[in-house]
């Protein structure tokens, strides 16, 4: 299993070789130290050795679940055509497009140089490979079997980070075009109907109740505008330093996500479809089934599953079969818990999971693209609402007084 993460940095060195040629180059580690003596241990006499910019640095990008997945498809790959493993990571390391991608790959080879196992290494970089990652390449290690882990690693997060995408289209999508349809229509109240305003004063008679509730609604925005955006701009971040800090809030927030009509039932496929997902990989790797529970809960995305799913681990590791636990769970349907069931008969259950998945993740993107559909005229609605009520509103005075004359 991996060891503790160390924080890792990226130190750029200079030195000489046996031959006596100065070089340049840059490794990670937890300190100065550490380089110089993975520097003395490759022939090399440290110079110079100083911090470098972090990975995040201007220029470099930040790495993204995608990229890992691409790193276990490319490992997979390399070591499945007889490609040694410090030299794979050689290949990929220095050829990778995104710098800091190239730095993090260039520093686990740094330690398995040193002497670490490849999921030792991995272990060290905690925020881009999780305990699910690195368990299953420590299965591989042990195996013998590393590429064909990786392989299925590979699809693994290739699986998740497509039914990720799905799920962040179905909410973000409609919820991005209504704000940018409010923050229109606050800039034309703060900035536009004034100007109508001032062309009304002339008129001379009374404007129309429509008229002048939106000129109402242009004084309050111009008087009370800015404190408005500040108060918003505090509560989304208050909001948002509530969910990362406060277990409680979230599992409220997970438990009311999922009793919103068409949203909820998007989220507990996915959260179905994540579990499915996740225990078909630890279990084709020979993970034993309790303690695959444990990263299964992990990957489920939503509070509430990861609660039931540990209550199922407990259960599981006293004999009871897992298609039972999750019956008694209430949280999964039907189809999957006999779907299980025949697997867990047949000593199939990698296998069943896996069609489990499949189907699932269907589910999520036929409902995603369903929503979507639906989304559309409301949102149009909304908009003409919105956008075509304030032009009517500032038109109609104009267009009673052509009638007038």
């Amino acid at each position: 299993m991996a060891t503790a993460a160390v924080k890792e940095y990226p130190f750029k060195w200079e030195g000489v070789d046996k031959k006596g040629n100065r070089i340049k180059g840059q490794s990670i580690g937890p300190n100065a130290d550490h380089i110089k003596l993975y520097l003395r241990k490759q022939g090399i006499n440290p110079i110079a050795v100083r911090k470098a910019s972090t990975l995040f640095s201007k220029g470099k990008g930040t790495i993204e679940s995608i990229d890992i997945a691409v790193f276990s498809r490319q490992m997979s790959t390399m070591l499945s055509s007889g490609v040694p493993l410090v030299q794979a990571l050689e290949i990929i390391g220095r050829g990778h497009d995104k710098p800091a991608m190239g730095e993090m790959i260039m520093g686990i080879k740094t330690h398995i140089e040193g002497g670490s196992s490849f999921s030792e290494a991995l272990g060290k970089y905690p925020l881009y490979f999780d305990d699910l990652f690195v368990n299953l390449v420590d299965a591989g290690e042990r195996s013998g079997a590393l590429e064909t882990l990786l392989d299925k690693i590979a699809t693994y997060k290739e699986k998740t980070e497509a039914l990720k995408k799905k799920v962040k289209k179905a909410l973000t999508y409609p919820i991005a075009v209504l704000v940018v349809a409010f923050i229109v229509t606050g800039i034309l109240l703060y900035f536009v109907v004034p100007q109508f305003q001032d062309l009304f004063q002339g008129f001379g008679a009374d404007l129309p109740a429509f008229t002048q509730m939106v000129i109402n609604l242009s004084k309050w925005m111009q008087a009370n505008g800015i404190q408005m955006v500040f108060v918003i701009g505090a509560s989304i971040a208050g909001f948002i330093a509530l969910k990362k800090r406060s277990e409680k809030f979230r599992r409220i927030l997970d438990r009311v996500s999922l009793k919103i009509p068409i949203v909820g039932d998007i989220l507990h496929k996915s959260a179905v479809a994540r579990f499915a997902r996740t225990l078909s990989t630890m279990f084709a790797a020979g993970v034993p089934l309790v303690e695959a529970m444990d990263s299964v809960a992990k990957a489920a995305g939503n509070i509430v599953y990861t609660e039931a799913i540990h209550t199922m681990r407990d259960q599981v590791a006293t004999g009871q079969q897992l298609q039972l636990t999750m019956e008694q769970s209430g949280m999964f349907p039907n189809m999957a818990t006999q779907m299980v069931a025949i697997g867990e008969e047949s000593g199939s259950l990698d296998a069943m999971c896996a069609k489990v998945a499949d189907f699932y993740e269907a589910e999520v993107d036929n409902l995603v693209d369903n929503l979507t559909a639906l989304m559309e005229p409301f949102i149009m609605s909304v908009l003409g609402v919105l956008v075509g009520g304030l032009v009517v509103a500032m038109y109609l005075p104009i267009f009673k007084m052509g009638q007038a004359i």
